[in-house]
């Protein structure tokens, strides 16, 4: 346990310098960029290590991986993220421990989630995910509604009791016009940023970028980064 401690630690310094030269270099603060490890495929002690080093925010993508880790880390002082596609008969387990959910694409899933949320009498942070691979109102191909749907999404979300809208979250795409593009990907998700704030100013959330294009992310302003094999390492194959 305390070789992978000081595998962790190591890494997790070389991620934290990577975030403060990307600040410097846009002339940023550091405080102004969160980071969220991703924990997914990882065990409750790799998290547990990684709270005893000073981590505050995970993130989860599977319901029936996050849960049971939550529940055994529900002593420690973390915020939790859920980064997924997020099916509706998933979302009574997911708010029960997720403190945000970021994958907010539809309408069917808002009404769930407040449901949910005014059941267990919790407040839940949403980020709408947005495929900037969908054209302007379709669907990407790993979640995420088209930026013509964002408008739409952030009124249902801020109307809906026990939810509060936190702003947006994107994934650089694989296909489309920003393909390979990640840079101009994360500035078109500043532009709808700005756009949506207009209208709901509370929601500063940008959670982009993740451990091959963080540096671009924090250039384009994003306030949340998601890392996870960085951190913690190239995933075990999954059999």
């Amino acid at each position: 346990m305390t070789d992978r401690k000081d595998e962790l630690a190591a890494n997790l310094a070389k991620v934290e310098r990577r975030i403060a030269d990307a600040c410097a270099a846009a002339g940023r603060s550091r405080d102004e960029v969160t980071l969220i490890v991703v924990t997914k495929t990882y065990p409750a002690s790799d998290v547990r290590i990684l709270a005893e080093l000073g981590v505050r925010h995970v993130a989860e993508n599977r319901d029936q991986d996050a849960a049971p880790k939550a529940e055994a880390c529900s002593d420690l002082p973390l915020t939790w993220h859920f980064v997924g596609q997020l099916q509706t008969n998933k979302v009574r387990s997911v708010v029960g421990y997720a403190d945000f959910v970021q994958s907010v694409d539809r309408s069917k899933l808002v009404a769930a989630l407040s449901k949910e949320a005014v059941r267990s009498g919790r407040e839940l942070g949403c980020l709408i995910q947005v495929a900037l691979d969908a054209g302007e109102s379709g669907r990407g191909e790993r979640g995420g509604t088209g930026p013509g749907g964002i408008g739409e999404l952030a009124g249902l979300v801020a109307g809906a009791p026990g939810l509060r809208l936190d702003g947006l979250m994107t994934v650089a795409p694989l296909t489309g016009e920003y393909a390979g593009r990640e840079q101009a990907a994360f500035e078109r998700l500043m532009d709808l940023s700005t756009d949506l704030r207009r209208s709901h100013p509370a929601a500063t959330m940008v959670s982009a970028g993740m451990s091959t294009d963080l540096e671009q992310a924090v250039s384009a302003g994003a306030t949340h980064v998601r890392v996870g094999s960085a951190v913690l390492g190239v995933r075990p194959r999954l059999g």
